[in-house]
């Protein structure tokens, strides 16, 4: 017995987006949940913790206290920029504060590729979270000619249905229209 021409068109349409479904999901695990992150370096010339959700500043202050680097910046807030009270003080480290312009990803790469040349880093660990990992590190290697690290912080499981969406769309516009530092 033959199916009607409209059974057939439905089934392999409902397979097509359960396909589209799996793929876009495979992908945004793969980009955004667990990215792919070289490890991290014994030592880097300074470790900056980028603003935005998660508890950045724990996963900051372990690297510090390890020994990772001899300066730490945080992206803040203007009235915290330049008071160096951002981050606890931690002897033998140099703490900064920083406002981004613009108060973006972008901002904090342009900052970084800044500092980068006044200081003449050759290496920088950024602290941010796993579904910004990637595109972060897009982002400062644009305007950092040095090796970029990531290291991620948790980000509460509240957070991620609204970071996902973002995520895709701030890497469309990192990946397509703003392609420069």
């Amino acid at each position: 017995m033959e199916q009607p021409v409209a059974t057939t068109w439905r089934r392999k349409l409902a397979v097509v987006v359960v396909l589209v479904l799996v793929v876009f999901g495979v992908a945004t695990v793969r980009l955004f949940v667990l990215p792919d992150l070289a490890p991290l370096p014994a030592h880097a010339d300074a470790i900056i913790e980028l603003a935005g959700p998660g508890n950045r500043d724990a996963t900051t202050m372990e690297l510090v206290r390890a020994g990772k680097a001899p300066v730490v910046a945080q992206s803040t807030v203007p009235v915290e920029a330049g008071t160096h009270k951002c981050l606890p003080p931690v002897d033998g480290v140099e703490v900064l504060c920083f406002n981004p312009d613009p108060g973006t990803t972008l901002g904090e790469a342009r900052y970084i590729g800044q500092m980068a040349a006044q200081r003449h880093w050759q290496s920088v660990i950024i602290v941010t979270t796993p579904d910004h990992a990637l595109r972060a590190q897009l982002r400062v290697s644009r305007c950092f000619p040095g090796t970029v690290y990531v290291a991620t912080s948790t980000l509460p499981w509240w957070d991620w249905f609204k970071q996902i969406p973002y995520q895709w769309a701030a890497s469309g516009k990192a990946l397509l229209f703003q392609t420069d530092c």
